[in-house]
């Protein structure tokens, strides 16, 4: 079977240009790669500058899977993404391709690479906790999801009201800690070289501020703006994303410019911090300085003798 390749880690950090030099060294040395996004706001259609979507030209002729896939209305959910990424990941390993699982998206990488399973669903009792959220807000939410499973809490954005949402369920369906699905030393699904790419916090949180001015000087708001018809507002996932929200928030009135981008950036360094804090607990994840000008060609050696093993 054709080895798996997982490029992880804190946003920011460059993993998108790294999977891409690591599928042209694979392609180099004749072979074939491909990359499976991981980024779960990447998935939706026109979402683009504000999740750093590499456009088609940037691709350097290697193809991608997962972009793009769902409507901007359409909930993203871990336990979807699973069944999808896998399948993709499987096919092209029949067909002799690398797979490599390139994004930060936390439960969605572990959601691929881990051997667990998502706890079903209960509609009627889901309907209920999402109005009491309109009703009562996030942090209210999280408080109570802290009572019920202290662990989960400090693992959920406390503003992340559709994780909360979902913890809460999973937790009363269940009767069981929602951390029990998300085990700290965990089974792989198959075979993975788990490459990450971390940094100097400081300098990760002052390039993080300087991307999200980018954002908006390359017309962040002009794209919420165009989404607007599309259903951005009704959408579940789309709406809450980092940037987009702030996005809105300006559009309407409630934040000013400068606010907004402000907004963006310590939510994306908190959002960080928080990837950081999941992905150190995956003791499988080779760790590489994104700064070390080394760094892609050490990974790229790596790669290389994880693909030759066994050979």
């Amino acid at each position: 079977m054709t080895k798996l390749i997982a490029v992880v880690g804190p946003t920011g950090t460059g993993k998108s240009d790294l999977a891409l030099s690591l599928a042209e060294s694979i392609v180099g040395a004749g072979g074939s790669a491909q990359i499976v996004n991981s980024d779960s706001m990447q998935f939706y259609r026109g979402m683009d500058i504000g999740t750093a979507k590499l456009a088609v030209e940037q691709r350097r002729g290697i193809e991608h899977h997962l972009l793009d896939w769902l409507d901007i209305r359409q909930e993203s959910t871990a336990a979807e993404y699973q069944v999808r990424a896998r399948q993709v990941i499987e096919e092209l390993q029949a067909n002799g391709v690398v797979p490599i699982l390139v994004g930060g998206s936390m439960l969605y990488v572990a959601s691929v690479l881990n051997t667990f399973s998502f706890p079903a669903r209960d509609p009627e009792l889901r309907e209920r906790l999402e109005q009491q959220l309109i009703e009562l807000g996030a942090s209210e939410m999280h408080r109570r999801l802290a009572a019920l499973d202290a662990t989960a809490a400090s693992r959920i954005d406390p503003l992340n009201g559709r994780r909360i949402v979902r913890a809460i369920e999973i937790v009363t369906v269940t009767g069981e800690h929602f951390a029990a699905s998300l085990p700290d030393e965990p089974e792989s699904w198959q075979p993975v070289l788990e490459i990450g790419l971390n940094g100097d916090r400081a300098r990760l949180i002052e390039r993080l501020k300087t991307r999200a001015d980018k954002m908006w000087r390359d017309g962040l708001l002009a794209e919420v703006e165009s989404l607007i018809p599309a259903g951005i507002r009704e959408g579940k996932t789309s709406r809450q994303a980092i940037g987009y929200a702030q996005a809105l928030a300006q559009l309407d009135g409630e934040l000013t410019e400068e606010a907004a981008i402000e907004a963006t950036a310590g939510l994306t360094a908190r959002y960080a911090r928080r990837q950081m804090s999941w992905f150190r607990r995956d003791k499988r994840i080779a760790w590489f300085d994104y700064e070390d000008t080394q760094t892609t060609s050490s990974a790229i050696e790596l790669v290389h003798r994880h693909l030759d093993q066994g050979q």
